[in-house]
Order: structure tokens, then C-alpha cells, then sequence
């Protein structure tokens, strides 16, 4: 299970790494760009696709240079909890979303090598330095603190949420369709992997008319969280 700790944290590291940017941020926020990452990848990859996958798509949307190049040194498969798995890459070749390249990359060092082949990406998310802070928000806000599963089920359902939570109260509200399509999941999965994450969560509902999934963060003080 998710540990407490982070979805507790959640909000104070978006408030941190908010403020450190201010000054210079040149377009979309941290957690829009994932958002809409994670909205995207929705749409493109099939819906049979892991959340391993899922979360590897991620980090090659936002890290890549204009030519669709990407290379993830080790420390970022490591948490992304990859290591040498080999299985997330192959599902997104399969999908034919790109294409494993040779690492140009020193073997100490490790990582790995890819040719992202959505060309209507590279319009959308120009500003590379701005999506690699954002890569680095996506890995905090999925790892589970060093405690706990590594499932990726988990990890991937926790980054979804935070990404849609309004963090200027701590709540979020969403169609409940539209995050189990983010996770690759079913929305009867989705209410099995919340109900995993309920002792992470304040509280979770769906609503009987709507449908939609209402859920708040455990904040110690709301009034510490910024929205991006």
C-alpha cells in the first residue's frame, strides 16, 4: 500500500517546487503539463497497456528533445522501479508509441535509449526544460516514499490523482471514466485500487447522478498547498 506519508507530502513538495519557479516559469505548471501528458497518453496508447507502461511513456514524453530522442539515465528507471525490465518498453514498441535505440550512454552509467515516434508531441511540449521539471514532479509524486509495494497499479492511480487535485483545498473531482482511462484500468479496477489507497486517502466517493470520483488528500494544513 501507498504509505500516508507521501499523499501527505504531496502537496508541500507541488508548494516548494511552485514557489522555486515563479520567477521563471515559461509556460504550464508542473502538474498541468502531467495532466496533460496523462490525458494524452489516454488517448494514444491502447487501453491493454500496463501501468508500468504507462508511467515509461511519461518520463519519454516529457524528457525528450525536439527530434523525439529521449535517453533515461539508471537513476530514473530505478525510480520508476524498472531497472533492466525490459517487459514497459516492449508493451510501447508493441503499441508502436517508439522504438528502443542503442544507449549512448557509458556502461557505469546505464539507462536507456528510445526514438519517441509521435511527431504531434514535439508541437505540443516545446519547452524542454520546463517538461523535464515536470518528469522529475511526475517520479516524486509516483514513488511511494522507499515503504511499501511496488506495484505500479498503485503508483500510477496515486500520480493521476494528485495530478487533477486542486491543491488550494486539497480536493479533486473527476469523471470517474476519465481516471480509470488514465490508469488503464476498468472503473470497477479503478474502485478496487482505491480501495486499496483509502487508508492513504482523507476520503473517496463516487457520486450515485454524476458518476464522478470526488476524493481529498490528508493534509495536515490545507492552507500549505498552492495550486501550479
Amino acid at each position: 500500500m501507498v504509505p500516508e506519508t507521501f499523499l501527505r507530502t504531496a502537496a508541500v513538495l507541488a508548494d516548494s517546487a511552485s514557489r522555486r519557479r515563479r520567477r521563471q516559469l515559461k509556460g504550464p505548471g508542473d502538474q498541468v503539463r502531467v495532466r496533460d501528458i496523462l490525458s494524452y497518453l489516454a488517448a494514444a496508447l491502447p487501453s491493454h497497456t500496463g501501468a508500468a507502461a504507462r508511467l515509461l511513456a511519461v518520463q519519454c514524453a516529457l524528457r525528450m528533445n525536439a527530434d523525439g530522442r529521449v535517453r533515461l539515465p539508471i537513476g530514473v528507471l530505478r525510480s520508476l522501479r524498472l531497472g533492466r525490465d525490459l517487459r514497459p518498453w516492449s508493451e510501447l514498441e508493441q503499441a508502436r508509441w517508439l522504438r528502443r535505440t542503442p544507449a549512448l550512454l557509458d556502461s557505469e552509467s546505464g539507462g536507456m535509449a528510445a526514438q519517441v515516434l509521435d511527431s504531434g508531441l514535439f508541437a505540443q511540449h516545446p519547452a524542454r526544460p520546463d517538461r523535464r521539471r515536470a518528469a522529475d514532479w511526475a517520479l516524486r509524486m509516483a514513488r511511494d516514499g522507499g515503504v511499501g509495494a511496488d506495484d505500479p497499479t498503485m503508483r500510477l492511480t496515486v500520480l493521476c490523482l494528485v495530478a487533477h487535485t486542486d491543491f488550494s483545498v486539497g480536493h479533486g473531482c473527476a469523471e470517474t471514466d476519465r481516471i480509470a482511462h488514465e490508469c488503464g484500468l476498468t472503473p470497477e479496477a479503478l474502485i478496487r485500487a482505491l480501495g486499496r489507497l483509502a487508508a492513504s486517502l482523507a476520503s473517496w466517493s463516487v457520486a450515485p447522478d454524476s458518476g464522478d470520483l470526488r476524493w481529498e488528500l490528508p493534509m495536515g494544513r490545507p492552507e500549505a498547498a498552492r495550486p501550479l
